[in-house]
């Protein structure tokens, strides 16, 4: 085997190398082959058809390789167009076929003449003895020669006076004379722009070929010259063309030559356009001067005039509509139209040059009806302007879009344009078109980007009121920034994380979706699909932008931070995107210079950032183990040793942005103690909170003097959040040091205590309390008070977390305690509420309460549900809950330092009835309560929860009062229905306070005064003056039998005794809410190691549903049904269900009777589906006695004529599909289990109303029409009006041939079911002799139902449905009847029937 060639060998050798290989004969590794020719087809190379080429190339051919390169993306074969069109045949001439269809130059111009310039003058310049040409100077041209244009400069006007006055000099030859005369002559032929104004849009074909009586436009050619061909053929050359043109447009009809021009004028260059017309203005303009001599003085302008020629134009063309514009917007301007008049003595403005000067005057008005020539450019414009290629163009088309994003969400488009912005934005994909500009290469389009993208997700506002609310009470715990669950995806999204909570394997489905899918309903996780971490972390890290893009790109990822907790943590599982924002953004030392006054900042790379510390912050609320991470593995606790040891003002970083960072510094140490952790640093930095609490009193001298000065309360604020979270931190050693010292080994691990005992924080009381006592001191001075409103809540808010958590010790005195509290009361808390401002505060609760302005929680004008925002953009107004003149913070605190006082020292609850006397809190309950709370939105969800907790303890004060203070008893009433409104009302993460409030005071008879004042007797009183459905209702007929008839005042009575039970009954139901109540116990009762996150649950609706008081029937309802929907038949039911059912009914009976507005808000048909579910649950369960007593008492309630007006059957009723399906499980479970019960044969009857849909009487006299069988409602005992049943008559003709049929067949009797028996008769007789104009089918089958009825057998049912007149109760049939027939129905029936009644018709005894 031969072997390859080795460097260093030389040509010789690979000469003898080939020389051994052809000797040797072997076989070559590569084939030599011939390469086909593709053009000759799959026919073969055609190599046997001609003889070979000497210089034929061989073409190497290797094995498995194709010949063709692959496609380098899938693409269907190509295919010629023009190979189907042309037909070849077989004994066609291939050359003589190519010249036909040759279609080259010379195939157009087969005779190309050389230009002639025989003739033509040439211009030599003047013969002078220097040796260069003279230079003239301006001035010595005479201004008085004045040139055609006025829109040349000054050099220009200049040279044309010079080559004038040359050529006035010079004799002229004969055709530049008559050149002359034609431009003097007709001044409108050579400016084209002042004639083309005047020329109409369109042009006829007399415009083009000349009219019949003109000559001149027909003999000379206006475009086409002949020029350069000789002085022999030109013309003639010039006449033929012009001929053949002639010949052309006379063979062509009106239509095709406006088809031509217009794509004439698509295809020619504007510029050529215009130098056409106007030579043929000249050449006309020539002519006529020679045809008609020289005009009379004075006509010139006027004859100029009508002898304009007309464009060759096409009207409505957008190459015309632009020349148009563009003449119009270059009108003269005078020095009247410039916002600056220009003055003479100003340099060389002696001579004004208004032309040059255009560009400063004011802008036209655009029009309305040309929008396309406006100014600016449509989202679509821009939008396809970000893909340009052009850097500048993509960056100015993400900035517009950024500012448009901006002024969409701050409303300035709602006025003007229809429609959300923002949402087209989204819909036609701008997330993702941002999205993809940050993958660009280029600086200026990634801050562009970052910009809009900021824009779109981020509210600065938002988070400067969230700032503002941290240090409020429960201030740190916020809902998540996720969007509410509505849409049919969202639901799907819950189903599938709550199958991850249960399989962690499992993966959520969203990760399945299209991103574009996701970002529809939830922007944030529609990004973080994107891999949109990573490249914001590209970006800080690689490109390292300018300072304005990291702040705009930090504020993007604390916004993506709030989303939730799973945001946070995929934000922590970004690699280096942590650990480069702490090395870059939070370093221990970096350059001093940044402080220097006028020192610009290129790159904040480097230097320390509040903005990145906030961020660190925010993700640490995410949970308990986030934060952890963040201490531990980031290296967080020395930097905030760093931050917070050394004061602001020696830290080299702009005053301003110094205090920033050391408040977030601190906000982020709360964080940590609000999980129990870095109490270690505590200790360390003891000294230096001391000294910080030490400057507080002296703060106060600061406010006039410093403009930091409300930075430097943010920071304090701070400062004490921090101390009453490890203030509750450190009450819980004791407790977990007891429990850690008696467990043994089997229980498993214990918590440690954490390394922060009560004795080194209980030192820190005294400073705080001497700062609270100097700054209550200023409540009479508005403004000063309205700066250190925010201090003094916190210092309310610690004193509060440490009397809790004080009285819990057990190293501490107890009579020390209870001394230290008495003297606060005395010396601090009573002085402060006997203030004159303090009533101004109370006063102000209403004006900024959101319950009661439910405007100030509407969402911004540009809301998006898949952004969620809490629309604070354009900031709240001052008299709003959260703005600057809202006493609710402050208020909420000091009811919560109130509250904990009185729980330790009982003594001290009498000292505080004059917080419930104030005038401003009692109007503000009063109007608060029976008003429909917001709708809830994220904006309306967080300025609630604060609303709330000050209700809260406005009842929990009340309760304490409610069994010590005598004169309690004239609030009570109120207070118990602002208790039951705040149950219905209470959002995600407050079920302690829901918990609290079914504990002690919602089902508490000190709340309930009606039950010993006399209130039973007075509802027995109220049914002796109503007496028509009460006591219709309370008859023996239906009451079980062998049962007492008891009276609505002795239910009352009884349920009023029993509200003890009633509470037990409803606290049980409840279990499914324990998990929740834990987890809210432990942040509201400060037990730190027990938080897991201080972000919310998600926000879907309140704790509690608004029908929860009939929440036992709806759960028994549900578990009958979920058993039999499973095949399960219940034969036996839990002991205890009649007592369930029965303290149900009672609670809702004493609710009706005595708090009937705190269940407005459930409308009726709700309340009476609710109350179905007693036949539903439980076979013969409504036969049971105080269920059926209690039963009937609520029937009568709900069959009042005002609530029966409101019953609405057709309207969507929460918790139920259709309110039709459940009725037919009432009759199902009628004609099963009801033995013919009165109350229940009401409950079917109820529905069966004329008003409501026909659908449910259908249901009953269609497939359900054993029911009438068992119907048997006396009418007398029938609490509903007849008429509600018979007005206005039956239209639908299938229940009227069922309501006849069932009579006649004998299914509907009297006997059986009076009342529907009335109802059917009613109906079936308007029916028969209605003789208003209907259908003919509807014709038809009255007048058959009238024979039929004519012709009946059955006299009695004959006479009723012929005689009937009007329903009656007190008839023992139900119906009045006719003596004699009216006459119009008699000559109708006659008519009907043809036949003469017997007995004139007169009325006999039917019996």
């Amino acid at each position: 085997m031969l072997s390859r060639p080795k460097p260093g060998e030389s040509e010789a050798d690979l000469l003898r190398f080939q020389n051994q290989f052809l000797a040797a004969r072997a076989s070559p590794a590569v084939k030599v082959v011939k390469k086909a020719d593709k053009r000759r087809g799959a026919g073969g190379s055609g190599d046997e058809e001609r003889p070979p080429l000497q210089d034929s190339r061989d073409v190497v051919i290797l094995e498995d390789f194709p010949d063709v390169l692959p496609a380098l993306t899938p693409a269907p074969p190509k295919k010629s167009k023009f190979k189907n069109a042309c037909v070849c045949f077989d004994d066609e001439d291939p050359e003589e076929r190519l010249d036909c269809q040759d279609r080259h130059i010379t195939a157009v111009f087969s005779k190309i003449v050389e230009r002639d310039t025989s003739t033509a003058a040439v211009t030599m310049p003047v013969p002078t003895g220097d040796p260069f040409p003279r230079a003239f100077h301006r001035s010595e041209i005479k201004n008085e020669v004045k040139v055609e244009s006025g829109r040349k400069s000054i050099f220009a006007q200049k040279i044309a006076a010079k080559r004038a006055a040359e050529e006035a000099v010079t004799a002229p030859s004969a055709v530049e004379t008559r050149h002359t005369h034609g431009r003097l002559a007709f001044p409108g032929a050579m400016c084209s722009p002042g004639s083309a104004e005047e020329e109409p849009l369109h042009s006829t074909k007399d415009d083009l070929l000349g009219k019949p009586d003109d000559g001149v436009s027909t003999q000379r050619p206006h475009i086409i010259t002949g020029e350069g061909l000789g002085s022999l053929e030109s013309e003639r050359e010039a006449l033929a063309i012009h001929e053949e043109n002639l010949q052309k447009l006379h063979s062509m009809t009106q239509a095709e030559i406006l088809q031509e021009q217009r794509r004439l004028l698509v295809q020619l260059d504007p510029s050529l356009v215009a130098f056409l017309k106007s030579r043929r203005g000249v050449d006309e303009g020539q002519e006529r001067w020679e045809k008609l001599g020289p005009p009379e003085p004075g006509t010139e302008s006027q004859q100029g005039a009508k002898e304009t020629v007309k464009d060759f134009s096409v009207g409505g063309s957008g190459m015309e509509e632009s020349v148009r514009t563009e003449k119009d917007t270059r009108m003269e301007i005078t020095e009247v139209d410039l916002p600056i008049k220009p003055q003479k003595e100003w340099i060389h403005m002696n001579n004004v040059e208004f032309e040059k000067l255009e560009w400063i005057k004011d802008l036209p008005h655009p029009r309305q009806k040309r929008t396309k020539k406006r100014a600016g450019y449509s989202l679509q414009e821009l939008f396809h302007l970000c893909r340009s290629q052009i850097i500048q163009q993509r960056t100015l088309a993400l900035q517009v879009l950024g500012h448009v994003v901006q002024k969409a969400k701050a409303g300035e488009f709602a006025s003007s344009l229809k429609g959300s912005v923002l949402r087209l934005l989204l819909d036609a994909g701008f997330l993702f078109l941002l999205r993809f500009s940050l993958d660009d290469t280029v600086d200026n389009v990634i801050a562009a980007s970052v910009r809009a993208l900021h824009a779109l997700l981020v509210s600065p506002e938002d988070e400067e009121y969230l700032d503002q609310t941290f240090s409020w009470y429960q201030g740190m715990a916020v809902f998540p920034f996720t969007p509410n669950s509505e849409e049919e995806e969202e639901e799907e999204e819950e189903e599938e994380l709550t199958l991850m909570e249960k399989t962690p394997g499992k993966k959520s489905k969203d990760e399945n979706k299209p991103d574009p899918d996701v970002a529809r309903y939830d922007v944030i996780k529609g990004l973080l699909k994107t891999q949109f971490l990573h490249r914001l972390r590209y970006i800080l890290e690689v490109l390292r932008p300018v300072p304005a893009v990291v702040l705009d790109i930090l504020d993007i990822l604390t916004r993506v931070a709030r989303h939730s907790s799973e945001a946070c943590s995929q934000l922590l599982a970004c690699p280096r995107l942590i650990e480069t924002i702490v090395r870059e953004f939070l370093p221990i030392q970096w350059d001093p210079r940044v402080a220097e006054p006028g020192h610009l900042l290129t790159s904040l790379h480097g230097v320390a950032c509040a903005t990145a510390m906030k961020l660190i912050r925010v993700l640490a609320s995410g949970g308990r183990n986030a934060t952890a991470r963040l201490l531990n593995k980031f290296e967080l606790k020395s930097r905030l040793s760093r931050f917070i040891a050394e004061d602001p003002q020696d830290v080299p970083l702009r005053r301003e942005e110094a205090i920033r960072l050391s408040t977030e510094a601190f906000r982020l140490w709360a964080v940590a103690a609000g999980y129990g952790q870095s109490c270690d640093l505590y200790r360390d930095l003891y000294p230096v909170l001391v000294k910080i609490l030490q400057s507080l009193p002296h703060l106060l001298s600061d406010c006039q003097e410093n403009p930091t000065f409300p930075l430097s309360i943010q920071r304090a604020t701070a400062v004490v959040t921090l101390l009453t979270h490890m203030t509750q931190t450190a009450g819980c050693t004791a407790e977990l040091q007891a429990r850690l010292s008696s467990s043994s080994p089997g229980d498993g691990e214990q918590i440690p205590p954490p390394p922060v005992t009560w004795n080194q924080v209980s030192g820190l009381r005294p400073f705080l309390e001497t700062s609270l006592r100097r700054s209550v001191q200023e409540i009479s001075r508005l403004e000063t008070w309205q700066a250190l409103q925010p201090l003094t809540t916190t210092y309310i808010i610690y004193l509060g977390v440490y009397y809790s958590v004080c009285s819990q010790q057990p190293s501490l005195n107890p009579i020390d305690c209870l001394e230290e509290v008495e003297r606060l009361t005395s010396e601090v808390l009573l002085p402060l509420l006997s203030q004159p401002a303090m009533h101004s505060m109370w006063d102000l609760l209403r004006p900024c309460s959101a319950l009661c302005n439910p405007l100030s929680c509407s969402p911004a004008p540009e809301f998006l549900p898949s952004i969620v925002s809490l629309s604070c953009t354009g900031r709240k107004p001052l008299m709003s809950l959260v703005g600057s003149k809202s006493p609710f913070p402050f208020l909420t605190a000091l009811l919560f330092l109130i509250n904990n006082v009185t729980h330790i020292h009982k003594g001290l609850v009498s000292k505080y009835t004059s917080v419930l006397d104030f005038k401003g809190l009692k109007d503000y309950l009063l109007q608060s309560w029976p008003t429909r709370p917001p709708s809830i939105t994220p904006s309306s969800a967080w300025i609630l929860r604060h609303e709330y907790h000050l209700q809260y303890f406005v009842l929990a004060l009340a309760q304490k009062m409610a069994g010590t203070c005598p004169d309690y008893a004239q609030h009570a009433s109120l207070h118990h229905c602002v208790a039951m409104a705040l149950l219905s009302r209470l959002l995600p993460g407050s079920e302690h306070l829901a918990h609290e409030l079914l504990l002690g005071l919602a089902f508490n008879p000190e709340f309930i005064p009606e039950g010993k004042t006399g209130g039973p007797e007075a509802a027995d009183f109220s049914d002796i003056l109503h007496l028509d459905t009460s006591t219709k209702l309370a008859q023996p007929g239906l009451v079980a039998a062998g049962f007492p008839k008891p009276r609505r005042g002795v239910l009352l009575g009884e349920s009023y005794q029993h509200l003890a039970f009633i509470r037990a009954c409803y606290l049980s139901l409840f279990v499914h809410l324990e998990p929740a109540v834990a987890r809210s116990q432990v942040a509201y009762q400060g037990r730190t190691y027990l938080v897991q996150s201080l972000l919310l649950p998600e926000v879907k609706g309140p704790i509690l549903p608004s029908d929860w008081p009939f929440f036992p029937l709806i759960s028994l309802y549900n578990k009958v049904s979920s058993a039999e929907t499973r095949g399960a038949v219940l034969n036996s039911l839990p002991p205890d269900l009649v007592n369930t059912v029965t303290r149900n009914l009672q609670w809702v009976l004493l609710l009706e009777t005595w708090r009937a507005r705190v269940l407005q808000n459930i409308s009726a048909a709700a309340k009476l589906a609710r109350l179905m579910c007693v036949f539903l649950t439980g076979g013969d369960l409504f036969r049971e006695g105080s269920v059926h007593c209690y039963t009937a008492a609520l029937l009568a309630l709900y069959c009042q004529p005002k609530v029966l007006d409101s019953l609405e059957l057709d309207a969507p009723l929460p918790g139920l599909a259709s309110f039709h399906d459940l009725y037919i499980s009432v009759l199902e479970q009628f004609e099963g289990v009801s033995f013919g019960d009165p109350l229940f044969g009401v409950f079917v009857l109820l529905p069966l109303q004329r008003r409501f849909s026909v659908q449910l009487r259908l249901a009953v006299f269609g497939e359900h029409v054993s029911t009438l069988r068992a119907l048997g409602v006396p009418l007398k005992q029938f609490p509903v009006p007849l008429e509600r049943y018979t007005s206005p008559p039956e239209d639908n003709l299938n229940l009227l041939r069922q309501y006849f049929r069932t009579l006649v067949t004998g299914v509907l009797r009297h006997p059986w079911c009076p009342v529907l028996y009335a109802v059917a008769v009613a109906h079936v007789n308007s029916f028969i002799f209605s003789q208003d104009s209907t259908t003919q089918e509807a014709d038809t089958t009255r007048k058959s139902m009238l024979r039929k009825t004519w012709l009946m057998v059955d006299e009695v049912l004959k006479k009723h449905l012929l005689y009937y007149k009007v329903p009656n109760p007190e008839s023992p049939m139900g119906i009045d009847l006719y003596e004699q027939l009216p006459p119009i129905r008699l000559k109708y029936l006659q008519m009907v029937t043809k036949k003469e009644p017997k007995e004139n018709m007169q009325m006999s005894d039917p019996e």
